[in-house]
């Protein structure tokens, strides 16, 4: 069976799912997204990623396209009909289609909602968090509200582009005080010498990271410390270890910044002994 999208109330093939050219999201960027992990076919930290939907189009005065019932149903389906049972699933919801304009239409419109679903191999996932990864870091660029999950990704975008092709998987934003903020599309952590874990505090600019909360939970009930405060590249690169997490990245090492290796160059142990923690507490919890 091929792959399915959901757009706007209906079930269409994949390859023909399409918008409208006034489609506000893709003129303006105007609306939000979320990503959920999906284990065993279920919504990993599904609480979570609705709270955190609900939040960004409130802040952007964009209408819920359903209620919550009503989504979790067409979620559901979306896996179902796409036969995902471990992968990822996208949404994103736009204020909709009308003339353009940058201010808000004057007459009311639907909001559009368009939903994907993919299979993602878990061992190669898996071998690919094993090996680690590399990031770069970059002048923070963003806006000041990477609080609200919105679709305006330029800067994430020429960010990723750039840790490519210096052969990274993430770029980690740096502002002005010289303090990393978080990823391109993840939360950034590191694990110091003396057993503390730290990562920095959602009152900063930063997207508040369900993975990133779900994992502190999973720490606090493993007895370990963090400390939610700002770190700079420096300290990172003294650490024992660093990783990143996401609904994408879950939780995986990091082994170099700019270059330069972090402790031996290899994945951390706890790291790893994080995301296998992590994994099984979004298998227990999903919907």
């Amino acid at each position: 069976m091929s792959r399915q999208a959901y757009v706007n109330g209906q079930f269409v093939p994949h390859g023909q799912a399409v918008v409208h050219i006034e489609d506000r999201g893709y003129q303006l960027a105007d609306g939000v997204y979320e990503v959920w992990a999906v284990f065993g076919g279920k919504l990993s930290d599904a609480e979570g990623h609705f709270t955190r939907l609900w939040r960004s189009l409130d802040e952007l005065r964009i209408d819920h396209p359903m209620s919550r019932k009503a989504l979790e149903v067409v979620l559901k389906e979306t896996l179902r009909r796409n036969r995902v049972r471990e992968g990822l699933l996208y949404l994103q919801v736009s204020r909709g289609v009308a003339r353009r304009d940058h201010a808000f239409p004057t007459d009311p419109v639907a909001p559009s909602l368009v939903i994907t679903a993919k299979s993602l191999n878990r061992a190669a996932t898996n071998a690919k968090a094993e090996a680690g990864v590399g990031v770069i870091t970059l002048p923070e660029n963003r806006w000041g509200r990477c609080d609200i999950k919105t679709v305006g990704l330029l800067p994430n975008v020429l960010a990723k582009q750039a840790a490519r092709e210096q052969g990274g998987a993430e770029a980690w934003f740096v502002d002005a005080d010289g303090l990393v903020t978080e990823g391109a599309s993840s939360n950034a952590w590191i694990l110091r010498k003396d057993g503390v874990l730290v990562t920095r505090d959602t009152g900063a600019n930063i997207l508040r990271g369900i993975t990133r909360h779900s994992l502190l939970d999973v720490i606090a009930k493993a007895g370990l410390k963090v400390e939610e405060r700002a770190f700079t590249p420096g300290e990172a690169l003294e650490a024992q270890e660093a990783f990143i997490t996401g609904a994408g990245a879950l939780v995986t090492p990091v082994i170099s910044i700019d270059g330069k290796p972090i402790a031996n160059g290899h994945p951390g142990e706890m790291a790893l002994r994080l995301r296998g923690l992590y994994i099984q507490h979004a298998q227990n919890a999903g919907i």
